[in-house]
């Protein structure tokens, strides 16, 4: 990127934020601290007006730069994401989305525009049918809550105690995986950090009552707590590559982390929330594929061998007639 261009990315980011610090600006442009202070000074030299506070960062006063054209790539790259938000969220999501989209479709070129609408027929994202649906409207109001540092009152359906509750929570921000939106939260009645599936969530009421975020942790916090992340369960496997194509398919289902080749093996790692279902779908592959560890994970797979074996040695086979 040339310094012009950069200087004017620069600038776009400004207007993104309320105060951006230096160290963001130079991780973002792969440039020196020092490249950051002679940017912000030619720009300051040309009549923008950034105000800067030592130790917090930049801050725009009172200054809009004039809406900027997208490039081809640039819109291309914003298809890419309402094709996942067409599948992984709700209609208020999508809905909102697709009108921002709309919006910026109306400022391209007329050979942008046509090129938009040959690629939105040539790509399209795979949801299995297995996957949760949500109701319409929570993830918006998640979304505001969490922006606004509002408490929300839910009814929810908890798996593990096959029951529904109701639960007030601060929310601290929302994370995907395992195939499902999972809203991170403090909860106010186990004086805890809970993790609750949005899909689980069967009524939503913000309560207009807000809390310190001071006294909370960030997402990025929770996340990174040692052995708190969300419910995974991290299993090292060897595969023969005689079935290589046989598991192609289905592994990225099952959280594949990593994989390697390993002589006449490739080894994947996974990490899942859904450890019996994984060695359940182990068990069709017989003996191709070795466990790594952990050893509680072999445990696992043996206690349901001899469930199945148990089990057909008392069936009884009927012939028919």
């Amino acid at each position: 990127m040339n310094r012009i261009d950069r200087l004017t990315a620069i600038l776009i980011h400004l207007q993104t934020k309320r105060i951006v610090k230096a160290q963001e600006l130079a991780n973002r442009f792969n440039i020196s601290l020092r490249t950051v202070y002679r940017d912000v000074r030619a720009l300051e030299e040309a009549g923008v007006p950034i105000g800067a506070e030592a130790g917090i960062g930049y801050f725009l006063e009172g200054y809009q730069l004039p809406p900027v054209m997208f490039t081809k790539s640039e819109a291309s790259a914003l298809l890419f994401g309402a094709k996942f938000i067409e599948r992984w969220a709700d209609a208020s999501v999508k809905q909102d989305f697709e009108s921002a989209l709309y919006k910026i479709k109306a400022v391209l070129k007329r050979p942008d525009q046509e090129h938009l609408d040959d690629l939105d027929a040539s790509v399209n994202v795979h949801k299995p049918k297995t996957a949760p649906a949500y109701t319409d409207g929570f993830l918006t109001e998640i979304q505001q809550a969490i922006s606004q540092r509002q408490v929300l009152r839910f009814v929810y359906f908890s798996f593990y105690s096959d029951q529904t509750i109701t639960r007030e929570v601060e929310p601290v921000g929302l994370f995907h995986y395992g195939q499902a939106w999972h809203l991170i939260a403090f909860c106010r009645l186990r004086n805890d950090y809970r993790d609750f599936r949005v899909d689980r969530i069967t009524d939503m009421t913000p309560t207009g009552e807000q809390f310190s975020r001071k006294e909370r942790l960030s997402l990025e916090e929770y996340l990174n707590r040692p052995n708190e992340q969300p419910a995974t369960y991290e299993v090292s496997l060897l595969f023969h590559k005689r079935i290589k194509r046989f598991v192609h398919e289905t592994k990225h289902f099952w959280g594949l982390h990593s994989e390697e080749e390993e002589g006449e093996y490739i080894r994947m790692c996974f990490r899942t929330c859904q450890p019996k279902g994984l060695a359940r779908w182990l068990l069709s592959y017989g003996d191709a594929v070795q466990i790594e560890y952990p050893d509680s994970f072999k445990y696992l797979v043996q206690e349901i061998v001899e469930d199945l074996h148990s089990h057909y040695l008392k069936s009884e086979v009927v012939l028919p007639v």
